[in-house]
């Protein structure tokens, strides 16, 4: 080994024992100096290989928590995609729910327990103009003031658990009656109270229903009109006989009568010239017709229950309608008011042959025209008129008899049709005008009857009958 040339020139300069241990001292620096740096290197090794070791273990760890993200990254995204397929698929439910609730022709109205509408169909828009988007979140009081649906009713059928039905009827602008049946559905949801309510139109199965039930008493009328006219055949035939004998043997021109007015010591000129001077003869011919129309009502109330001979043919219409007034301004016209009294007729050019029975239609004009006279002459109406129209529509022969009378409200109307049913004093009328009227043109004829009429606004009769 060579030896350091400061201590070996200091050796040799000074050989003072301080001096070996400056040596010493020194070169036991030297040592520990090599020993700390030798140590500081293994240190830095160790702690280098350690760093390396953290640094592979932290890759790791961001690599496992790397993955551990992109997989939990991976079920969000099926996770939302399964989320805006459920949404989308509760947005095609719903517009389907609500196409099939607008579809429905029943008004469908959702609410609250307090009365908030919270649905509001395409049927409710359309018969109470009110849009949805108007309508919803509005109390239903509000919306519909005339609506006999209230906070009441709603707040009995979510507490008790049970439907509750409400009938409602209303007049069109034309005077018709409308009739709605409603029902209040308590909301079945464990998350809210609520109800449903449900309208539907059931003037069609209303008017189906009345119709069967005047169908029903027009078929019970037939057997109480057996029993009717067979009673009261035979006074009229007596009645006929005797008005025609005693025509018979009040007349002039049979030498029978004057053989036995000389047997008598009469003098059969002056008693006739009495006869006529009294207006006998015209008072026979009275009871002559009205016991020939009395046994006209008989064999007509005999067809309610016997199916009998009748004949039919082509008719005149326009002949027979006018034959009609004539024969009605001569049995029913009251001399006091006649002059007042227009009856305009209106006649469709040119007019289409009908096959009918023309006495029936006859009998049915009259009681028509009867009614209207009679309505009239009970009302202070300025110029009273009655309308005749006759035209062909859609295969039938219309014809129309108006008048401009004081109308009927619609409680009267719905019964008109009914045997026995009047409206007027006990001994004017028997009710039966009308009901045999409805039946000589609905099952004599196949066609309809009905009127229009409003209080105030005059009657009209339409009668269709089928065209051959």
């Amino acid at each position: 080994m060579t030896a350091d040339p400061f201590i070996t020139s200091f050796s040799h300069s000074d050989s003072s024992p301080w001096m070996g241990i400056v040596v010493i001292l020194l070169l036991v620096l030297q040592t520990l100096l090599i020993i700390g740096l030798q140590r500081s290197r293994l240190s830095n090794k160790r702690a280098r290989k350690a760093l390396k070791e953290s640094q592979k273990a932290l890759e790791e760890k961001i690599r496992e928590r790397t993955e551990s993200l992109y997989t939990t990254n991976n079920l969000l995204i099926d996770e939302v995609a399964r989320h805006e397929q459920t949404g989308r698929q509760l947005r095609e439910t719903k517009l389907y729910l609500q196409s099939m609730i607008n579809s429905m022709p029943s008004i469908i109205i959702g609410v609250t327990a307090n009365g908030d509408v919270t649905h509001w169909n395409a049927a409710a828009e359309n018969t109470f103009e009110i849009f949805s988007n108007e309508a919803l979140d509005r109390k239903i009081m509000d919306l519909l003031p005339l609506f006999p649906v209230t906070l009441h009713a709603i707040k009995n059928s979510i507490r008790s658990g049970e439907p509750h039905a409400i009938q409602h009827t209303q007049n069109d602008e034309d005077e018709k009656k409308r009739y709605f049946e409603i029902t209040i559905y308590p909301l079945i949801s464990s998350t809210q109270q609520g109800a449903v309510i449900r309208v539907d139109d059931v003037t069609l199965k209303v008017t189906i229903e009345n119709l069967m039930i005047q169908n029903e008493k027009m078929y019970s009328l037939g057997e109480v009109a057996a029993g009717i006219a067979h009673e009261i055949n035979n006074p009229l035939s007596v009645i006929l006989q005797n008005v025609q004998n005693i025509a018979r043997r009040t007349d002039a021109n049979f030498p029978v009568n004057q053989t036995r007015a000389t047997e008598l010591g009469i003098d059969f000129p002056q008693v006739n010239t009495y006869l006529h001077a009294r207006e006998i003869p015209q008072m026979l011919d009275s009871i002559r017709e009205a016991g020939e129309r009395s046994a006209t009502i008989v064999r007509n109330m005999l067809e309610f229950s016997h199916n009998s001979q009748r004949k039919t043919s082509l008719v005149d219409i326009k002949h027979l309608i006018e034959q009609t007034i004539a024969l009605n301004h001569s049995s029913y016209s009251k001399p006091q008011s006649e002059h007042a009294l227009q009856i305009i007729t209106e006649f469709a050019d040119p007019m289409p042959p009908l096959h009918a029975s023309a006495p029936e239609l006859q009998q049915v004009l009259l009681n028509l025209l009867r009614n209207a006279k009679q309505a009239l002459a009970s009302s202070a109406i300025e110029q009273p008129c009655i309308w005749i129209r006759t035209y062909p529509q859609n295969h039938h022969l219309v014809i129309e008899v108006q008048d401009n009378g004081p109308g009927m409200a619609d409680t009267i109307r719905q019964h008109i049709f009914e045997p026995f049913f009047t409206t007027k004093e006990l001994g004017s009328g028997t009710g039966l005008g009308l009901s045999v009227s409805y039946f000589i043109i609905t099952e004599r004829h196949q066609g309809t009857i009905d009127v229009k009429t409003a209080p105030g606004k005059g009657s009209n009769f339409i009668i269709q009958l089928p065209l051959q």
